[in-house]
């Protein structure tokens, strides 16, 4: 098998010839600093990987790093940016977003890594209803169809549904912060839907708009605010289930198959996740970096419901020893990979001091992976 056909196999609970092994969002800093700044996609053939490449253009999420600047949206949405402290490694940006009907702020701080929140965009209560001036972008569905010949047998490619986060609930603790919106659900539940279903209204518009027939093999939803290591069962089945599940059944009219992401914090909504009528779940981060998946109970409650994606510690394991790695390879291939739909990935973005020929080992461990 070739790396798209082992891939596609794997999504869709099938059994490739081996493992297939790749790594999540690989990102600009480790391509500048490890990998003599070539591309994701050269780096994946150099490194023996199967591809998997996210799409990504210039929509305003705020944790693209990078230097942003001042821009209209549309003639309801313009974004007056200034930057505070311009400098790579401790990059401070003051947005003002300006609406007919008054304006929303928010703070950002940032390195060559990543982007973070300081002030949220939304303050107070009223401040949602802003929000539905809000411009839905449209993707170049000629420069997707491009990059995926560009990749052609080498790999997937990967969309994600618009918004800071994929997911409503996610996108929501984006804008307001997360124990604000935990709070909120106990304080003012109907406020809460109310904020999700003006986003989950948007994204099923770019969905419809943007994604039907894009050439996309995989499209990322949910975000880590999901996770049950942030929120118990019981709010997750309220506020997130119901609007993931929308969004995966427009993905699938819209002809596409899902991942959800939970950034590892699983235990406890296993049935949950399969519930949102997901293709499939990751990363499957274990308790080093920060997610609560260890042993085989996922794979129990999960396995021929939905593929698998994740498992492999990108920060410890990846920067210790040859033999550490294909140690833990062979442990995830045992836990989770046994008859297939599981796809041997990092557990969250890769931008960690991980050296070549670390990953040069993992790649060669995952191809002894064999059915």
């Amino acid at each position: 098998m070739n790396s798209k056909e082992r891939l596609l196999t794997a999504l869709r609970k099938g059994t490739p010839d081996r493992v297939p092994v790749t790594v999540h969002q690989w990102q600009d800093y480790h391509l500048k600093y490890y990998m003599n700044g070539m591309d994701a996609l050269d780096a994946f053939k150099t490194c023996g990987l199967d591809a998997s490449i996210q799409y990504f253009e210039a929509m305003g999420q705020f944790w693209l790093p990078g230097r942003v600047e001042s821009k209209k949206y549309s003639e309801e949405w313009i974004d007056e940016v200034e930057i505070v402290r311009d400098d790579v490694n401790d990059m401070v940006v003051h947005h003002t977003i300006h609406t007919p009907k008054g304006k929303l702020t928010y703070k950002t701080g940032g390195n060559e890594k990543t982007t973070w929140i300081t002030e949220f965009l939304i303050k107070n209560p009223e401040d949602i209803y802003l929000l539905k001036y809000m411009p839905v972008p449209k993707l170049d569905q000629r420069a997707i169809a491009k990059e995926y010949d560009r990749i052609g047998d080498d790999g997937i490619l990967r969309g994600f549904v618009w918004g800071d986060q994929a997911g409503c609930w996610q996108q929501a603790c984006c804008y307001y912060d997360t124990m604000p919106m935990v709070y909120a659900t106990i304080d003012e539940p109907q406020w809460v839907h109310e904020f999700l279903d003006i986003l989950l209204e948007k994204k099923l518009q770019f969905i419809y708009e943007s994604l039907k027939g894009a050439k996309f093999d995989l499209i990322e939803t949910g975000g880590g605010a999901s996770s049950s290591t942030v929120i118990s069962p019981a709010m997750f089945k309220e506020f997130a289930l119901p609007y993931d599940r929308r969004i995966h059944d427009a993905l699938h009219d819209a002809g596409h198959i899902s991942s959800y992401h939970t950034c590892g914090g699983m235990r406890g909504i296993f049935d949950l996740i399969v519930q949102t009528g997901t293709d499939a779940s990751e990363t499957l981060s274990p308790k080093a970096v920060g997610g609560n998946i260890e042993g085989p109970e996922l794979y129990e409650a999960m396995h021929g419901k939905v593929c698998l994606i994740g498992g492999m510690d990108q920060i410890n394991i990846l920067t210790s020893t040859p033999a550490e790695i294909r140690k833990e390879v062979r442990r995830l291939f045992d836990v989770f990979g046994q008859g297939g739909g599981y796809i041997m990935s990092c557990a969250d973005h890769f931008f960690d001091d991980v050296p070549k020929e670390n990953l040069l080992a993992y790649a060669q461990a995952a191809r002894e992976c064999t059915y």
